[in-house]
């Protein structure tokens, strides 16, 4: 019997679902409820039960901590959320009229600590560091299979707020790297106009 509720908690705790008290409790009360109810018909159909009760608290759990990004063109700002509550919000600047910020939903595609930048006019080579236009920090959430828009720190800080890139959302150097912390591949990012 013991082996059942190692196989929950080993299962759970594998895909990273963080174990809290009611969590505990539940697989605590569906163990004993195996433990006691003798009988193999039974003891399967509670562990049914106590299955779907761990996959509800699980999706609980998931809903709660999962981060996602919103990010609010006419605003000039990106909200970043965890559930249903916002965590912070940063200021952002947005691409130029002909060159607006492509809305919709989308997925982080890319993370780059250090980019390069590679100058989609001329091919020209820009690496890391105090004059590279994507700053510290890159989060591509778009591409067409040729070019990729995304978020990214910019030594031009006073820009921020305007509309004035060429679809990127630029950020201070600061935020994109607080905000770099805070997702991951596969994270929602939602572009609203």
């Amino acid at each position: 019997m013991y082996n059942v509720l190692y196989a929950f908690l080993v299962r759970y705790w594998r895909l990273g679902v963080v174990i809290d008290k009611k969590f505990i409790q539940t697989i605590q009360c569906s163990f004993l409820m195996i433990l006691f109810s003798g009988g193999l018909g039974i003891n399967h159909v509670v562990a049914q039960q106590a299955s779907s009760a761990v996959q509800a608290q699980t999706a609980s759990l998931n809903k709660e901590n999962t981060v996602y990004l919103l990010l609010k063109l006419h605003e000039r700002k990106l909200y970043v959320y965890q559930g249903d509550k916002v965590i912070v919000s940063y200021p952002v600047a947005v691409g130029k009229k002909g060159w607006e910020t492509p809305t919709g939903s989308f997925q982080v595609l890319q993370m780059v600590r250090n980019p390069s930048w590679q100058n989609p006019f001329n091919g020209t080579v820009i690496p890391a560091g105090a004059d590279n236009p994507l700053g510290e920090r890159w989060i591509g959430f778009w591409s067409d299979g040729k070019n990729t828009i995304g978020f990214h720190g910019t030594p031009g800080e006073n820009l921020i707020g305007q509309a004035i890139s060429h679809g990127c959302v630029r950020m201070r150097n600061l935020d994109v790297k607080s905000l770099f912390e805070k997702v991951r591949v596969g994270t929602t990012v939602v572009v609203q106009n």
